[in-house]
């Protein structure tokens, strides 16, 4: 299976970087063809400027080919994993800048036509998803909020794919307590569920 793996964290001795790597060692043992992309490492910026905000409906073609690289692995991926870490009950500015920046129309999804009708999805060759995230809140506290860093992924963005791509959301919560244990019980998780 083609599979994009992309992570978001600046630290790369982090958990989440180790997360990184064992999914990337995981899925190629498991024959997948992987893309990865490093978007701190790379140094991308997640800011969405002026001018492709004002581009981002009329002149699309221009803001395709400033990102042609991220796009054509986007276009091509079957699996996408997304790694990283969840801050503020949603995933660091530098992945949503990401998905503002790089997630176009024509490429991820057509605008919706008319008052009150939804966005048609271009992404139907993405047969499977998966997020593998941390966070320092504990579960309870996250279906309080209404777990809304869940929905967003596993909802909204998978809205994209195709209508039975297979969702997987990995979440160890209590990150700022959690032990070594802890730690290594969630690998053997995320290890168990990527080998599936």
């Amino acid at each position: 299976m083609q599979t994009l793996i992309v992570h978001a964290h600046p630290n790369p001795e982090s958990f989440s970087a180790a997360l990184f790597r064992l999914a990337k060692d995981t899925l190629q043992a498991q024959g997948h063809v992987l893309d990865t992309i490093d978007l701190y490492a790379e140094g991308f910026d997640p800011v969405l400027s002026r001018d492709e905000r004002a581009a981002y409906l009329e002149a699309p073609d221009w803001l395709l080919q400033r990102f042609e690289g991220h796009i054509g692995l986007i276009r091509r991926a079957e699996h996408i994993v997304l790694v990283y870490p969840t801050w503020w009950w949603g995933p660091p500015a530098m992945l949503k800048g990401w998905l503002e920046r790089v997630w176009l129309p024509k490429v991820t999804f057509e605008p919706a036509r008319r008052k009150g009708e939804r966005l048609s999805p271009n992404m139907r060759h993405v047969r499977r998803f998966t997020v593998i995230t941390h966070g320092g809140s504990p579960w309870w506290w996250l279906k309080f909020m209404g777990d809304p860093h869940r929905r967003i992924m596993m909802r909204g963005m998978a809205m994209l794919f195709h209508p039975r791509c297979q969702k997987t959301w990995l979440q160890l919560h209590d990150m700022n307590n959690v032990t070594t244990r802890d730690r290594e019980a969630f690998m053997a998780r995320v290890t168990q569920a990527l080998t599936r």
